[in-house]
């Protein structure tokens, strides 16, 4: 089922959002060569504490997963894609690092990613990270109410896609609201006209993300969390919580 939420419920989200931003801010500026994920997570951690906001990644337990999730932030390094569990790795001169976040405050959701490099960057990496953010503001330029499902996932892929990099079919974002995952759900391609109407109150997290050796194929770690690339090239993801108005898109998870 999908919500269409209010203009309070909007603000009261934007509210969610601002902790979502302040969080992936703090835990990209604690990385550092030699500093470890955990560290990462503890900053977000003390983010979410000082908010008064929860954590919906904490506990969260999808199908897919042998174990409930033991962090509040997914922190993937190099050629991990998504959902990387924060551990005692330390961070290398040139690690390209994706910070997944999310907040619930006064019962509404927000939920927000960032690839950065750490150290001295390799210009493949910047080239992927930045035309992963440049996919993604396309992806909200294109959530405009009258529109489709379809018209966000084609300007996501085609970005990609023009880059020569992959995207997994199975993966891309969601609605968002009371709770973190919603319907519908937001591919990272399609075709421009189809799918999901677009329409004043609705809300999406929209995610793309890009692996850098082309293959649209993945692996999982023995954790039952982690998603890799199989060429070991790498990847990087970037999201904004995104709503639809009649006066244009919102973003949420700013700061």
């Amino acid at each position: 089922m999908v919500e269409i939420k209010t203009d309070a419920s909007l603000d009261a989200m934007r509210e969610a959002g601002r902790v979502v931003a302040s969080a992936l801010a703090a835990a990209q500026e604690a990385a550092a060569i030699g500093v470890s994920l955990r560290e990462l997570d503890e900053a977000a951690r003390e983010v979410l504490r000082e908010a008064g906001a929860s954590s919906p990644f904490l506990g969260y337990r999808p199908q897919f997963a042998p174990t409930p999730f033991p962090a509040v932030v997914c922190a993937s390094v190099n050629d991990a894609i998504v959902h990387g569990i924060p551990n005692d790795y330390r961070l290398r001169d040139g690690d390209l690092v994706t910070i997944d976040c999310g907040a619930t405050l006064d019962g509404w959701s927000g939920d927000a990613a960032v690839s950065f490099t750490v150290g001295t960057p390799r210009p493949a990496d910047l080239r992927l990270i930045e035309t992963t953010r440049q996919a993604l503001e396309a992806g909200i330029a294109a959530a405009v109410a009258g529109g489709r499902m379809g018209d966000i996932s084609h300007a996501v892929g085609t970005v990609g896609r023009a880059a020569g990099y992959g995207i997994m079919e199975d993966f891309g974002g969601h609605g968002i609201g009371r709770r973190m995952h919603e319907d519908p759900p937001v591919p990272n391609e399609g075709r421009p006209g189809r799918g999901f109407p677009l329409r004043h109150g609705l809300v999406l997290a929209i995610e793309p993300m890009f692996l850098a050796g082309g293959l649209d194929s993945y692996t999982t770690d023995a954790d039952g969390w982690t998603l890799r690339t199989t060429d070991g090239s790498r990847a990087a993801h970037c999201e904004h919580t995104v709503a639809i108005t009649d006066d244009g898109p919102r973003i949420l998870t700013a700061l």
